[in-house]
């Protein structure tokens, strides 16, 4: 006699309304990512809100490749660590991704694969003939492999009860350049519904209804987003060598640029994109094009800022505007190129050798890209530096929803830049000399047509004058006013948004992407630990005040991010001296992004609770 080690069967169980994670596990290059994308659409279209994310090999097709889609009527958009849903479609995997399943959890499958559905009784299960089906509505076998990943979308449109006529406006507007295949995953997608309804008796409890909690809102990812934001600031050279996570935001902003920059009257282009031998020089060129008075910027990943450090150090020291989009992937070394980090944080904020600060924006979302970019720019330009803004993988090629983006309205800020006018009421010019008192020196650009404007730019010793000196005092009274430039900062990077719980005695920090996850942990603790919480969300650094006054308000102040160092927590130890004893670390850095539950029950076990 055998005795079964499974669990029970699965319990009847409530209806569970607009709070689901789906997970397809397939192959890499198998076209799922149209139909994932698809469903999700389709989802938020309904009005819940959603987001998807897609774990993928970095080397060839036919790897496994998982994209996981979280419905949340409550809003909760970061990754969950639970799965609700699972569709199987790779024999590569499918038994480990079985099991990774929770108890009551629902699997999809392929009945081709070698699935024995008593292994997991505590789940349950849906056979489905994809082959069969796919066979049936597609005659041409050419398109069969690529549209029966439709299949399933129709499945879970009908075991969902989303509105069919979502998935086919989602299509429609995907292909609207290609109507004809538009049509083809219209038909595969009907037939897997289709099936579904004569074949399929529905026993799991998850259910999509329509709401509102979407209207307003976008589905985008944050690379797109902050290449919109760069043509919007007037971004008009873009230099980049190609490298994950970052080239899918260069080949964005190319794409905007050839729809918008283009001059009509004569069609040619009113910008540059040069793809650089690689990263060294893509920053030496965004420097030449900035020294001669361009808006210019690059996108790279850790190992290209490695890369770039020596032009970091010429921008911070001969002083010449650049803006870098650092999109974080996991290291050190090549490490995951297709998995999220924040994991250069140390490296940017004092990139180059010798003794450099450099500034941080950290968007949360994509809303966030698009406006940091365009502020990325002024910073840059009237601080004359460089200026990262600090993506990472999970924002920069996963889909969001997000607010839709605000027009901007304000002039651009290009510094202090003289004029042929201002220099001839000035009738002095001295280049690195700090007139006004915060650090930030005068420049011209090249080409102004007045006997004092020219000067030469040197990322060696230099005086107030910029001529060549290796005297101690001018060595140190230009790195002092270097260092005052950067206090000066403090006033005009994005400040910190900060919510105070009242009693609470225990502070959140977390920015970036990390952001999703820690506002869902404060209702979880409070919810179901009666834990109150105080949140502070960093948008930059330096950091201003604010972020002294609100660790010196609590007993606790737990920092945030997904590395191993704590790098963000040491950044603000070196800020808040001796209060630094207050800052524990919740440190993610499994290469996927990083979820509530993991902060919860971090917070419990530090806390003893």
């Amino acid at each position: 006699m055998t005795t079964s080690l499974a669990p029970d069967k699965p319990k009847v169980q409530a209806p569970v309304i607009n709070d689901f994670s789906i997970e397809v596990a397939t192959v890499n290059g198998s076209g799922s990512q149209t139909a994932n994308n698809m469903l999700m659409r389709s989802i938020f279209q309904m009005g819940v809100p959603c987001s998807g994310k897609n774990l993928f090999p970095s080397n060839i097709a036919g790897l496994p490749t998982w994209f996981t889609i979280r419905a949340n009527k409550d809003g909760y958009i970061a990754r969950k660590a639970e799965l609700d849903i699972l569709v199987c479609m790779n024999p590569d995997t499918v038994f480990e991704d079985i099991q990774n399943l929770r108890s009551g959890a629902v699997c999809l499958y392929n009945e081709e694969l070698p699935v024995n559905e008593d292994i997991r009784k505590d789940l349950t299960w849906y056979k489905i003939p994809f082959a069969r089906i796919v066979k049936e509505c597609c005659p041409d076998a050419k398109l069969r492999r690529l549209v029966t990943n439709m299949i399933y979308v129709g499945v879970l449109d009908f075991l969902l009860e989303i509105d069919l006529q979502e998935t086919f406006k989602a299509l429609k507007k995907n292909f609207a350049r290609k109507p004809k295949a538009a049509d083809v995953n219209i038909v595969a997608a009907q037939a897997g519904y289709d099936w579904a309804k004569a074949n399929l008796v529905k026993r799991d409890p998850f259910r999509v209804q329509r709401m509102n909690k979407t209207q307003g809102k976008i589905i985008i990812d944050g690379t797109s987003a902050a290449a919109l934001g760069a043509v919007f600031a007037g971004v008009t050279v873009l230099t980049w060598y190609p490298i994950t996570p970052s080239s899918s935001l260069c080949e964005a902003m190319i794409d905007y640029l050839n729809e918008y920059r283009m001059d009509k009257a004569t069609g040619k282009a009113t910008f540059a994109v040069v793809q650089a031998e690689d990263e060294l020089a893509s920053i030496g060129m965004v420097l030449g094009a900035s020294w001669a008075g361009a808006r210019a910027c690059t996108a790279t990943a850790g190992p290209g800022i490695s890369l770039m450090s020596e032009f970091i150090g010429l921008s911070y020291y001969a002083e010449i505007p650049a803006v870098i989009f650092d999109v974080q992937r996991t290291g050190p070394s090549t490490g995951l190129p297709t998995r999220t980090m924040q994991g250069d944080i140390r490296q940017c904020s004092g990139a180059s050798h010798g003794d450099t600060k450099h500034p941080l924006l950290f968007p949360s979302d994509p809303s966030e890209a698009f406006d940091m970019a365009g502020q990325a720019f002024d910073l840059a330009e009237r601080f004359q530096t460089t200026v990262f803004v600090m993506l990472d993988l999970d924002l920069g090629m996963n889909n969001w929803m997000s607010d839709a983006f605000n027009y901007p309205t304000k002039p651009l800020d290009r510094g202090k830049v003289l004029s042929v006018e201002d220099l001839k009421r000035l009738g002095k010019f001295e280049r690195y000399r700090d007139v006004d008192g915060d650090g930030i020196p005068y420049r011209t650009l090249p080409g102004t047509d007045h006997p004092i404007a020219s000067y030469f730019t040197r990322g060696s010793g230099h005086n107030e004058k910029a001529l060549y000196s290796e005297k101690p005092h001018d060595y140190k009274n230009n790195m002092d006013r270097l260092a005052r430039k950067f206090e000066t900062f403090r006033a005009h990077v994005p400040g910190p948004v900060v919510e105070y719980e009242p009693g609470a005695e225990i502070g959140f920090i977390a920015f970036g992407t990390s952001h999703a996850a820690t506002q869902e942990s404060r209702d979880q603790l409070r919810n179901e630990k009666g834990v109150k919480t105080s949140y502070l969300r960093l948008r930059a650094y330096p950091f201003n005040q604010a972020v002294r006054d609100f660790i010196s308000r609590h007993k606790h102040v737990y920092v945030i991010e997904q590395n191993r160092d704590g790098q963000m927590r040491d950044l603000l130890a070196l800020e808040v001296g001796g209060e630094c004893t207050k800052l524990r670390r919740v440190n993610h850095y499994t290469g996927v992004a990083i979820d509530a539950r993991f902060i919860t029950n971090t917070v419990l076990s530090q806390e003893g609770k």
